[in-house]
């Protein structure tokens, strides 16, 4: 029997990108050629909704057109024969590790493909656009339904069922992130505290890659179906 029972695993971004989904920030510091400030913080939201509603719909409109890649599948196939407890935590709010299969999965960021009301605060099944101020479908009122994204100052959901796991893991595993969005980046040295093992699986190295045991870098869509591979094999 392995020694390795609980896993946790954190996606970002990079496990993503090669199903055409872009990163949340280019080299410029832009995303999709916005400023965060402008679309991802709830005072850019009370300043200017539209340009927000606007921006989220185009991006909840084109996720709906790109397919998982081989780094989702890997995981999907990963929580379907794994016999421990596992975790997967994603920072994205795209819904590809679903449709390849993951079934243990958090979104602490939120989804594109819900809508929020903070009118009754339901949490909604939402594909269409959100500009013209449709009506809830949980309570039936205009006006209240906003992306149901964690933007920036907010929250991100389910925090405690995160460290919940964290505490109870052998092993965390970090995909495709940055190291620089928290409290994501401290999920490794939470890891390490509790003793378990840790392991990074990125492009390049991230801001955090000295908090790791092991390191190893490369495309998502590569490095991903190997370890999934070696952790099946025991």
């Amino acid at each position: 029997m392995s020694p390795i029972q609980n896993i946790v695993i954190l996606t970002g971004a990079g496990v993503s990108a090669e199903s055409g989904i872009d990163t949340f920030r280019d080299a410029g510091g832009l995303w999709e050629q916005h400023r965060v400030e402008d679309v991802a913080t709830p005072e850019a939201f009370e300043r200017d909704p539209d340009l927000v509603f606007r921006f989220y719909d185009m991006r909840r409109e084109a996720i709906q057109t790109k397919q998982p890649n081989a780094a989702h599948r890997a995981l999907a196939r990963l929580d379907a024969m794994w016999p421990g407890e596992l975790t997967i935590v994603t920072q994205n709010v795209d819904d590809l590790h679903e449709r390849a299969g993951a079934r243990r999965l958090i979104h602490m960021h939120g989804e594109h493909l819900t809508a929020w009301c903070t009118g009754c605060d339901a949490h909604v099944p939402w594909t269409g656009a959100l500009i013209d101020r449709p009506a809830c479908p949980a309570c039936g009122v205009r006006g209240h339904l906003r992306p149901d994204i964690v933007w920036f100052g907010e929250m991100p959901y389910r925090m405690d069922d995160i460290y919940h796991a964290i505490n109870r893991a052998d092993l965390f595993v970090s995909i495709g992130t940055s190291g620089a969005v928290y409290p994501a980046a401290g999920f490794v040295r939470e890891a390490r505290a509790m003793g378990a093992l840790t392991l990074e699986l990125n492009m390049e190295p991230s801001q955090g890659s000295h908090w790791f045991d092991e390191a190893r870098h490369g495309p998502a869509t590569e490095l991903v179906p190997q370890w999934v591979e070696q952790v099946l094999e025991g």
